[in-house]
């Protein structure tokens, strides 16, 4: 592929992380001179007022650039964002309708982001809950993180749950960690072996 197809490719939107495509986007546009469209918009004659034909001939050329920059919008964006776009007649007003509908739902994102993450890192089991509670606590908290963006491999969650555990639990996670590695761990292999030494606590308590 030379570099004339790789500086074409658009950047798809399919209504997630639109600070990121629009900066695709907007990069790709300023590299085709189109970004002034999105800028200005294409500036239409007062009804009434008579053109030349020099000035007749750039505003066609103008309405043809302005039909080039919706041609890449309208190719970027999926189609149930594009049913929400009522008004499709200038590439400025299809941007300025993206950016209202999505900015604010990134932004929200973020902020929902960062919330989850002071709650992932500040959580830790209490002696009242169980292995079963605990671990599906974490992943809860996890899963969201993921839906909201965050890369959240199963190691790291695995790291968490063996630095957070109840004292009790210290000699399995230091045999687990001597004998295993960690980061290859599955999540549910790890959940089964916490279930397996927390039965056989309560056996030991109940005699």
């Amino acid at each position: 592929m030379n570099n004339d197809k790789l500086s074409s490719k658009i950047p798809y939107f399919d209504g997630q992380h639109y600070d990121h495509w629009s900066e695709l986007m907007e990069n790709l546009l300023r590299a085709k001179g189109l970004w002034n469209l999105i800028q200005n918009g294409v500036e239409e004659p007062i009804e009434g007022t008579v053109l030349t034909a020099a000035q007749l001939e750039q505003l066609e050329k103008s309405r043809t650039k302005d039909h080039k920059v919706k041609h890449y919008l309208f190719r970027a964006i999926d189609r149930l964002v594009f049913e929400q776009i009522l008004d499709r007649s200038t590439s400025q007003i299809v941007w300025e309708s993206l950016k209202k509908k999505f900015w604010g739902n990134d932004r929200v994102k973020k902020s929902m982001l960062n919330a989850l993450r002071r709650e992932f890192e500040v959580l830790e089991m209490t002696e009242t809950k169980t292995i079963m509670e605990y671990f599906a606590r974490v992943m809860t908290v996890a899963n969201k993180m993921r839906s909201n963006g965050e890369l959240m491999p199963d190691a790291k969650v695995v790291e968490k749950i063996l630095r957070t555990l109840t004292a009790r639990f210290t000699y399995v996670v230091v045999s687990i960690e001597e004998s295993k590695d960690t980061e290859l761990m599955f999540i549910d292999e790890l959940q089964s072996s916490f279930v397996v030494h927390e039965q056989k606590f309560k056996k030991g308590l109940s005699r």
